[in-house]
């Protein structure tokens, strides 16, 4: 529900979704002005990083695929002989628990305050950081700045602040960036090339890079087995999802050739037993079961050993375009 009416106020183009920008036009514009402020302010104290750090986040609220990329990064950094840690701000549990099966050698440290976060890591071992949504939190020192947009979720029109729309900054924030990667998940190339022509007139020389989060294959949870994505062709999916961009799941579940009944829950939804009952009757008339990693790490730990098995889509991160400026930076961060 709430969902569906942020939906309705930040995309909506018919007359209840005009008028609700209109209302909430000046809290939008007091919300940027706090920003701007507490932003600048933040920035001062900084400083300088202690060791290699780069940051991983967005303008905008959730869905770009922040966290496959961190965990991508994180990965690249423990190729090129450095011991990462990654930091998050702490906000519910499912990101890390997420980092941990994707990279179980790299320790996670949630924290609030991120300069505390890289003090604990460090005293762990790590010589690097990787903060997993840091954009805005520009008193945490960091040498890489890198910054996401989703083709997905892009609507052409003027980019509106919370909350008239999804926007934490304006676009013009994007100068701050050192690299800015335009990510899909279901759309095609040129949907996310046009993104990437759209964000140049806001940028100088910053590289801009496309990076497609692709549909790797399916894992079932709590166990060894995987399958090939072509077994999701003509079967019929219940797509379980609780994230920032719902739709662009059942997308790419669509577009393997399944037939999909979704079931969509709030982003960081915590699924309570009377969820996992109404979910376990409804895979009575499924194929298949399948969710996100993000979602496969709360719910499969509840998941009945009796019901059908429950998958989850993992996602792997394909630099199309900008590969070498990505490459570049990690490499200086790494002989750093």
């Amino acid at each position: 529900m709430r969902d569906a009416l942020l939906r309705t106020v930040w995309y909506g183009d018919g007359f209840a979704g005009i008028i609700a920008r209109a209302v909430l036009t000046p809290a939008e514009w007091a919300y940027g002005a706090a920003s701007l402020a507490v932003g600048a302010l933040r920035a001062r104290r900084a400083g300088v990083a202690t060791v290699p750090t780069i940051s991983v986040g967005n303008l905008t609220v959730g869905g770009t695929g922040k966290t496959p990329v961190a965990a991508w990064v994180a990965a690249q950094l423990r190729r090129r002989g450095r011991r990462p840690a990654l930091l998050l701000r702490g906000y519910g549990d499912d990101e890390a628990l997420v980092h941990a099966v994707l990279n179980p050698q790299v320790p996670v440290v949630a924290h609030p305050d991120r300069r505390r976060g890289a003090s604990a890591a460090t005293a762990q071992g790590a010589d690097a950081l990787v903060l997993d949504d840091a954009f805005q939190h520009r008193q945490m020192p960091r040498d890489v700045d890198v910054v996401l947009v989703s083709a997905d979720a892009w609507h052409e029109g003027p980019a509106r602040l919370l909350p008239a729309g999804p926007f934490r900054e304006p676009l013009i924030a994007l100068q701050r960036a050192t690299l800015v990667l335009v990510t899909r998940k279901a759309v095609e190339a040129e949907r996310a090339a046009l993104v990437a022509a759209r964000l140049r007139a806001h940028v100088d020389a910053t590289p801009i890079g496309i990076a497609h989060l692709r549909p790797d294959d399916l894992r079932v949870w709590g166990g060894e087995a995987t399958a090939s994505l072509e077994a999701l062709r003509d079967a019929q999916v219940l797509a379980v999802s609780g994230i920032g961009a719902p739709e662009a799941f059942g997308a790419q579940l669509e577009a393997l050739g399944a037939r999909v009944a979704a079931v969509r829950f709030a982003d960081h939804h915590d699924y309570r037993p009377s969820d996992v009952a109404d979910l376990v009757r409804r895979a009575a008339r499924a194929d298949r079961v399948v969710c996100t990693l993000k979602d496969a790490v709360k719910l499969g730990p509840r998941w009945p050993a009796d019901a059908p098995p429950l998958w989850y889509l993992s996602q792997a991160v394909v630099l199309e375009t900008g590969g070498a400026a990505v490459h570049a930076e990690l490499d200086r961060l790494a002989v750093r």
